[in-house]
């Protein structure tokens, strides 16, 4: 019995082994599946910005804040919140009826006193003639003199206090101090100001253009520096500056630094560096945070890399190189940094090498793939996906 299921056994062995072998054939035959298809770019050397990313904060041009700077009742909000307002338009309007006619007592204080100085000028006169008569004494004289000159020092403090007085019934009428967007009434219709202090009523913010202020680290700033000086990295001066906005879109327009203080925060260890850019859609907003990308120096002779052809292992960084065979071999790499969204290569490639940037996915270490240039990868994907579209919209 142990004969016969050893022969049955051995039987159905050599059953599976022939039916199993027409597969295999099959298989040869068919050559297996196709190399996988990858986007790849051919690196080449060239200057290249060092750039870093900063987080930073927008703040307005200019800021004013505006005040009364006379006291009494606000009569009128002359303007709507939330708008555009030019420089010298009216906002508000306090009541002028008391300024009015501190006005008018105040013209009529000179007057008055003009009058007295006309005496007095006329009394100095006449006494001129007659202190050579000895009609009058020298005493008398000079007390004329004296009182001449009073006379005319309260003219001098009259006027003034006319000019004051005008000055006032003009600040009943506030208006705006620079050009910008005015945000909401402080103060309401029918209340007090200007009563001790001068009441806070509005603010008017200059947005465009607009500034970004970014920390740096003195740490990097000094390191920037001394590869200046020793030539390894050349100057960034003129080199745009650029904004990530917080759903992580970059900013239409480019900026230019101004400048950067002198003092360290020795609590933080930086430095605020300040760029201005064009708000002409009033897309930026003082308050927001955002990420701003400096140029640091130009790299003469660098190699760059889009930012997702550079992969991490335990061992390191590393990019997928397709040799001439159209296989695929991990090449080590060493990144000097950012220069705008591609890595900087400092070791490990020297130009002319074939690097995969999308469909990394889907290759091995020696497996055989289709290369396609990364540009027109995408643009095949999208001319793929409009005709998919147009079918859509034909059967709707």
């Amino acid at each position: 019995m142990q004969q016969r299921l050893a022969v049955l056994c051995a039987a159905l062995a050599l059953g599976f082994t022939a039916c199993s072998k027409p597969d295999g054939d099959a298989k040869q035959g068919a050559g297996g599946p196709p190399p996988a298809e990858v986007a790849v770019v051919t690196v080449t050397r060239g200057d290249s910005a060092l750039t870093r990313e900063f987080p930073g904060q927008v703040t307005a041009f200019r800021t004013a804040e505006v005040r009364a700077q006379v006291e009494g009742i606000l009569q009128q909000r002359l303007y709507a919140e939330g708008g555009e307002v030019r420089a010298g338009q009216q906002l508000f309007q306090i009541d002028p009826r008391t300024l009015r006619a501190n006005l008018a007592s105040a013209k009529a204080d000179l007057a008055r006193l003009q009058a007295s100085a006309d005496i007095a000028r006329a009394t100095l006169k006449r006494y001129g003639q007659l202190v050579g008569d000895q009609g009058v004494s020298q005493q008398e004289y000079d007390q004329a003199q004296s009182s001449l000159k009073q006379a005319e020092a309260q003219v001098q403090a009259a006027a003034a206090a006319v000019d004051r007085a005008q000055i006032d019934l003009e600040h009943a009428a506030v208006a705006a101090p620079i050009a910008g967007r005015i945000g909401r009434a402080l103060v309401s219709e029918g209340a007090l100001v200007g009563k001790g202090e001068a009441t806070h009523l509005a603010t008017i913010e200059q947005l465009d253009p607009i500034y970004v202020d970014f920390n740096q680290s003195a740490n990097d700033l000094l390191r920037l520096r001394q590869q200046l000086k020793s030539g390894k990295l050349g100057a960034a001066d003129g080199l745009p500056v650029e904004i990530i906005l917080p759903d992580g879109s970059v900013y239409p327009h480019t900026g230019k630094l101004l400048f950067s203080e002198q003092t360290v925060d020795p609590a933080t260890g930086t430095l605020v560096v300040r760029a201005q850019f064009p708000n002409p859609d009033r897309l930026l907003m003082p308050g927001v945070f955002v990420t701003a990308r400096s140029a640091q120096g130009t790299l003469s002779g660098a190699v760059r890399v889009p930012q997702r052809a550079v992969q991490s292992s335990p061992q390191g960084q590393f990019v997928y190189v397709v040799d001439k065979d159209s296989k695929v071999a991990p090449q080590p790499v060493k990144t000097a940094g950012f220069s705008g969204k591609d890595w900087l290569i400092g070791e490990g490639l020297k130009g002319g090498e074939t690097v995969i940037v999308e469909g990394i996915q889907k290759v091995r270490p020696g497996a055989p793939v289709k290369p396609v240039p990364f540009g027109a990868s995408q643009a095949a994907a999208q001319g793929a996906s409009q005709p998919a579209a147009s079918a859509v919209a034909a059967k709707k």
